[in-house]
């Protein structure tokens, strides 16, 4: 189990599905706030991830949240739709490309 945002976010990234992305192009946008937070950027594009650090490109959905909350998620110890409603996982963007997140990754998101 991650310890570290980044950790996790590395583990999301190894459980992409090419197969549900089919030739989407997407590029999301991690905001993670707090002393374990950071901004990386997740680009989709024709059945490949890319897991970068910092913010490259234009976003087409931005995802903020702290990291306690993110780890919190990651560990199956908050559910991401109810941080999202107790507004603690806030989304900017294509709503859409955030809910396809738990297919994306699934188990991760």
């Amino acid at each position: 189990m991650a310890e570290t945002c980044e950790d996790s976010l590395k583990e999301m990234y190894k459980s992409f599905k090419p197969e549900v992305a089919g030739n989407m192009n997407a590029t999301y946008l991690f905001d993670i706030s707090g002393s374990g937070g950071g901004k990386w950027t997740l680009e989709i594009n024709n059945g490949k991830c890319d897991l970068k650090p910092g913010v490259s490109g234009t976003p087409s959905v931005t995802i903020a949240i702290s990291d306690q909350d993110w780890l919190s998620i990651q560990k199956g110890k908050l559910n991401s739709q109810m941080a999202f409603m107790m507004g603690k996982l806030r989304v900017a963007g294509d709503m859409g490309l955030a809910m396809k997140l738990q297919s994306l990754f699934p188990g991760q998101a």
